[in-house]
């Protein structure tokens, strides 16, 4: 049991705020062969993630994948990496953070904050807590980045976040949301995306999407990511009016000797020019942010798959990232999971709430309190 913290930023009269924390996954801090396996220790030791035994899988951790594998993703890392933006992924986390920042103030009548957390690397989920916790934040909810379920990703996050409020004294309201697979607004904002494509260049044989793959295992313990990764492609498909033989789903980003979620991304696009499909269209729906697994291995790594098997057009449509219509989606979800609280009263008064706080504050003083 973590020890129970005192809250240093507390004091009676404190004004109160919804906070909101984005968690995504994370990202190592510098494209070099000792970040990465910083950060892929951290990723890869999680019993979510690799569901080994431990006392089997952590020497193969340390003993072979930590001293092989690095190197190469470092190597594939400074492919996307910008002198200027750096990580692709925390560059575009940030924005949604600041935008969607922007967008809540607009829609709320109270205070609400909006922090960015990673859930291995920086900044780490605790900050991201205390940052909100120093703002008032006594109703909390959190927004994995994660559209479709999966304990790999999304569980993974409650677990942290669950660990370091165990050690909060004061524990605030608390809503996660744990999936936004068949959301409307997010299956209008990917429509709207390849409909976007679309327009600037023409369409092709087949639009495929790519989704992060796992262990067949994980499915058949329950795990509902396959199905929900499912549905959203027979929405999509249905909100684009396409044909059953106008799209397909795949999985991408297999680790390991196990069987994976098919078809595999990779191996479907070397089989596709032989059955006459000689142009693709693909998108990664279960990436709310471009990063290494979409700017590397799908645009560039598969692209020549497709080609050298005799494809000739390969068109990767970005992720939603910084997009007004992602915005949008996301504060279609912090409205639609906040309703009841405070701030989202129409009523609300700023002036009334300061005046509230003060006589908190002087009552509290004239019963002995300290702060």
């Amino acid at each position: 049991m973590p020890k129970i913290k005192g809250d240093k930023t507390f004091f009676h009269g404190k004004s109160e705020s919804i906070g909101v924390l984005l968690v995504n996954l994370g990202t190592p801090e510098e494209p070099t062969t000792k970040s990465v396996r910083k950060y892929l220790r951290q990723f890869l030791s999680d019993s979510r993630v690799v569901e080994i035994p431990r006392l089997v899988w952590l020497p193969i951790l340390y003993a072979l994948v930590l001293t092989r594998r690095p190197a190469a993703s470092a190597e594939n890392y400074k492919k996307v990496w910008s002198d200027e933006q750096g990580s692709p992924l925390l560059h575009y986390s940030l924005r949604q953070k600041k935008l969607l920042q922007q967008e809540v103030e607009s829609r709320f009548n109270g205070p609400v904050h909006v922090e960015l957390a990673m859930r291995y690397g920086k900044p780490n989920i605790e900050s991201g807590l205390k940052n909100l916790q120093e703002k008032g934040a006594r109703r909390l909810l959190v927004l994995p980045l994660y559209p479709q379920y999966s304990a790999t990703t999304t569980a993974t996050s409650f677990d942290e976040i669950s660990k370091i409020l165990r050690g909060w004294r004061w524990i605030p309201e608390f809503r996660f949301i744990s999936h936004y697979h068949d959301h409307p607004s997010y299956i209008k904002a990917l429509a709207n995306s390849v409909k976007d494509h679309w327009n600037k260049q023409a369409r092709s044989d087949l639009l495929i999407m790519s989704f992060h793959g796992l262990p067949k295992r994980n499915l058949d313990l329950g795990d509902p990511y396959y199905c929900q990764c499912l549905k959203t492609g027979r929405l999509l498909a249905e909100k684009l009016g396409l044909k059953d033989e106008q799209w397909k789903v795949t999985f991408q980003s297999r680790f390991g000797k196990a069987e994976w979620l098919k078809p595999y991304t990779d191996k479907t696009l070397m089989e596709l020019p032989s059955k006459g499909v000689k142009s693709v269209d693909i998108i990664c729906p279960g990436f709310p942010a471009d990063c290494l697994e979409t700017l590397e291995e799908i645009e560039h790594e598969n692209r020549e798959y497709f080609t050298q098997a005799g494809g000739e057009e390969y068109h990767y449509i970005k992720a939603l990232n910084d997009t007004a219509p992602h915005i949008q989606v996301l504060a279609d979800l912090v409205k639609l999971h906040t309703q009841g609280w405070a701030e989202t009263n129409p009523n609300w008064s700023t002036s009334a709430k300061e005046k509230q706080n003060k006589q908190t504050l002087e009552r509290a003083k004239d019963k002995g309190a300290k702060l």
